[in-house]
């Protein structure tokens, strides 16, 4: 029997995903495409190998059979790619990066600018997400890496490495004078309107989860969708301001906004590097990928 290898290719991504429309997007083909080669695979070993629903495929017991072996052998072979690609130059090489918008300003555009003076001729191309969204399409390998900010949530075989803190902070415009050059406690703050991102986001989950760690209901007047409208707001005197102190550093040293010192800390936060160890990247993105991590906790 000569089954042809592209088959087991298929059917490797889409044991993998447990879909066939995931097992796709990795593979840069179509859905029919993709179900096509199964059934091309399944006439001619003469078994079925997946079981259809609604919610994906699961594999039959002739299906666990053929990927006990197919697995570990496709693997190799990435594995082997991969060792050759350690090889290759840089040179026109790309890399697509999945970034939260606060991860992007915090920390990211930093190592892209050196990276890119390192490297003119690698093309980035970088998507802006929610982290659920970033996360979602590095599984289903529409992008290279995610950054984003803790806490997150991922499922194995992907992995989250802390690449650098970023430190939340409490502002007030020129109009809440009353709070500055003391401390202030979490309770006094409920007292005041609050600005910050929107409840669908994790920062707002994780400050919700900071005030009631300390017995309060965080109940903001004005939800942002996007971070970088939350110190235009503070600097107008719309309310104090939940954010990175990292993106409101400049405006804390020209006097628009100052920082409220609390009595009760707001913890760090991680901003993570996400990746797939079990899907190869080129020179470009493995180089990359390295100089995030070499960055140290600040």
């Amino acid at each position: 029997m000569s089954v042809h290898f592209d088959y087991y290719k298929v059917f490797y991504y889409v044991a993998k995903y447990q879909n066939f429309t995931k097992a796709a997007h990795v593979l840069l083909s179509s859905q029919p495409s993709v179900t096509r080669c199964i059934q091309n695979l399944e006439n001619e070993l003469g078994c079925r190998l997946f079981i259809r629903s609604k919610r994906g495929v699961t594999l039959t017991s002739e299906g666990e059979l053929l990927y006990h072996r197919v697995g570990p052998a496709y693997e190799s072979i990435l594995k082997a790619e991969e060792e050759l690609n350690n090889t290759v130059s840089l040179h026109g090489g790309s890399i697509h990066i999945g970034a939260t918008e606060t991860a992007l300003r915090c920390f990211l555009l930093e190592k892209l600018s050196f990276f890119h003076s390192q490297h003119p001729d690698v093309r980035v191309r970088i998507t802006t997400y929610t982290t659920a969204q970033a996360v979602s399409d590095l599984w289903e390998g529409k992008i290279d890496v995610a950054i984003v900010v803790a806490p997150i949530s991922v499922e194995p075989p992907l992995k989250a490495t802390s690449v650098r803190l970023v430190h939340d902070c409490l502002i007030a415009g020129t109009q809440f004078s009353n709070l500055s050059g003391r401390k202030i406690s979490l309770k006094e703050t409920v007292k005041y309107p609050i600005v910050c991102l929107a409840s669908s986001t994790l920062a707002y989950h994780f400050f919700e989860n900071f005030y009631a760690s300390h017995g309060l209901a965080l109940k903001p007047d004005i939800e942002l969708t996007t971070a970088d409208l939350i110190l235009p707001m503070v600097e107008h005197n719309l309310g104090l301001g939940l954010l990175p102190r990292e993106l409101a550093e400049d405006s804390i040293k020209n006097g628009k906004v100052y920082e409220i010192d609390l009595e009760e800390k707001l913890p760090p936060r991680s901003i993570c590097a996400v990746k797939d160890p079990h899907r190869p990247l080129n020179a470009a993105a493995r180089h990359f990928l390295k100089l995030l991590q070499e960055d140290s906790h600040s």
